[in-house]
């Protein structure tokens, strides 16, 4: 199974929640401190809430933080990666790494205005966050913001 991920920075978690909540009929599939996941059925949709990192001193602004696409195995992540490599896309692999609280592995592109786009397969659960201040080592080379000045990647 495939679906869209839209990743949001909301200024309180708690409050996106509640709106969410109500506006798909549904309660999220995992929730930490400012962070939130719904695995929406109707549309498929994984909405990813991530409470303002700005205010968090993580500099992200803007109420997009990324996009992308689930799957449902590291060979499919493999096969996107490939087919975008052979579009000219260059995408950035990354694999087991942790971050929204899961190992995941994921290729990274970015849309000819700046916004980053995922193709990701979760592996695990994890229990802790290392993506919400994204290094290097754990997630995407830097946080994401799309902004009138350029866009830069986060995780999740």
């Amino acid at each position: 199974m495939s679906r869209v991920q839209l990743a949001l920075n909301v200024a309180d978690v708690d409050t996106a929640v509640e709106f969410y909540s109500k506006l798909f009929a549904t309660e999220p599939a995992k929730r930490r401190p400012g962070y939130a996941n719904f695995a929406i059925a109707d549309p498929p949709l994984k909405l990813v809430l991530i409470e303002n990192r700005a205010e968090r001193g993580h500099g992200v602004t803007g109420a997009l933080n990324h996009l992308g696409i689930e799957v449902g195995t590291p060979e499919e992540v493999q096969a996107a990666s490939s087919r975008l490599s052979g579009e000219g896309l260059d995408p950035e692999v990354q694999e087991s790494t942790t971050c929204c609280y899961a190992v995941q592995d994921k290729a990274w592109v970015s849309d000819p205005d700046g916004a980053a786009w995922e193709v990701y397969t979760v592996l695990a659960d994890a229990p802790t966050e290392t993506g919400l201040g994204c290094s290097t080592e754990t997630c995407a080379p830097e946080p994401v913001a799309v902004t009138s000045s350029g866009t830069s990647r986060s995780c999740c």
